[in-house]
């Protein structure tokens, strides 16, 4: 007798949907990526990965075996018994933009059929599986939600680099549309997860997922201001989060930085901020609070940068400053939404010449106007300065203190005469 391996469908290959499509294929589903960007197609299909989780040699095999497959053509989601979509769902002039979804959702529509489930792991506000994404698999499909074919929702929670919890170990929230239907999305990643966490329905399980973010937006935000303010005072911040640290209950860590970046804390709070205003007609204050902190913090970088320079008789204007790390996150290649990118918007309206230096991101993702520099001894020398902007684990900072002449260090990585931090 011959058993049915059973078909899953990635929709974005992305750092979210990438290991999802890998830790399936290691349990034995039969896998395709669906990815809209043709170079990508290109490089996954050659055994190259850029998600920093996703080693080369796990995604050869894979394509090797045959059990993997990237696609940009939704025909090869036929017969499909389940669907993931992991697409961006960014701001367009602080609105949430849905468009990705909502085209997964009308290509996909054509290949749902009797039995197949389809999950929605897009952040998003309360609501959408249930409001946008089953109205438009229906009419795509002509098949009846929780009759023909079954839908629910499990928010990523990916942390690139994190050795500890990674995709297996970290729990994931699950729902659906109807009983039947968490029965099926909560079979699907117990078979790819060690524990999953069921809730009643998509909406709390899209809101768990604001929830999360929301929190650590709000903290980052706080100890953001307070080092701005703690400078200004002449207080080391450092020293004062690692003191209230000591404290083994009613307190969690967050430490300050240039900004925030990826997609999660710039746009998700705004998600669940936005659907208040929509439905409620209130401000979410706290988060609208944090946006404009965090939002700010480039800004403040730059006026730190202005008056180190100030300090020694220096103009910003026609410097060299190098901007170590470009990523928004340490050891990986994730430039969405980098406060990198507002950094050097300013920078350069300030007529500087930009270096940037990051292993980690792909060439094509390069920021326009920033010269790709590597770390030699040559290159700091040359720069005014540098601003380590993300501690990627890869620099060489033992040359960088040795070699530069001035480094602003937000990260609190660094110690020398020659060193400020945020």
């Amino acid at each position: 007798m011959t058993v049915k391996r059973q078909k899953v469908v990635v929709i974005g290959q992305g750092y979210v949907g990438l290991p999802v499509a890998m830790r399936s294929v290691q349990v034995g589903y039969q896998v395709v990526g669906l990815e809209v960007d043709k170079r990508r197609v290109d490089g996954l299909m050659l055994g190259e990965s850029y998600v920093e989780d996703v080693p080369n040699t796990e995604l050869a095999e894979a394509v090797r075996s045959g059990s993997y497959r990237a696609s940009l053509d939704y025909v090869d989601a036929a017969d499909f018994d389940y669907a993931v979509i992991t697409v961006p769902t960014p701001l367009r002039e602080s609105i949430p933009d849905l468009s990705f979804i909502e085209e997964a959702a009308r290509s996909l529509a054509a290949y749902v059929s009797p039995g197949s489930t389809v999950i929605l792991e897009s952040t998003t506000y309360p609501g959408t599986t249930e409001e946008l994404l089953v109205p438009l698999l229906e009419a795509g499909s002509g098949l009846c939600a929780g009759e023909d074919f079954y839908v629910g929702y499990s928010p990523e929670r990916i942390d690139p680099g994190n050795k500890t919890w990674g995709f297996v170990e970290t729990p994931k929230i699950v729902s659906g549309t109807g009983a039947e239907a968490l029965r099926r999305v909560k079979t699907f990643y117990d078979s790819i997860v060690d524990t999953t966490v069921p809730v009643s329905s998509p909406k709390e399980a899209e809101l768990a997922k604001l929830l999360e973010n929301t929190f650590r937006h709000v903290n980052i935000a706080l100890v953001n201001e307070m080092a701005v303010f703690a400078n200004q005072l002449g207080v080391n911040i450092w020293e004062a989060i690692e003191a209230a640290s000591s404290k083994p209950f009613g307190f969690m860590k967050f430490t300050p930085g240039p900004g925030v970046g990826g997609h999660c804390l710039p746009v998700d709070p705004s998600y669940l901020s936005w659907q208040v205003r929509r439905k409620l007609g209130q401000n979410f204050r706290f988060v609208e609070l944090a946006n404009d902190i965090n939002d700010h913090m480039p800004d403040y970088v730059l006026q730190r940068l202005m008056l180190m320079l100030n300090d020694r008789k220096r103009a910003l204007s026609g410097s060299k400053i190098l901007l170590a790390g470009l990523a928004y996150k340490k050891d990986s290649g994730d430039i969405r939404e980098s406060p990198a990118l507002r950094l050097i918007e300013l920078l350069q309206g300030a007529g500087v010449e930009v270096w940037g230096m990051d292993t980690h991101v792909e060439n094509y993702r390069w920021p326009d106007g920033v010269q790709s520099v590597e770390a030699t001894r040559e290159v700091f020398q040359a720069a005014t300065a540098v601003v380590l902007v993300t501690d990627h684990s890869d620099i060489d900072y033992a040359l960088m203190v040795e070699s530069s002449d001035l480094i602003l260090d937000t990260r609190n990585k660094l110690r020398g005469p020659n060193v400020e931090t945020l």
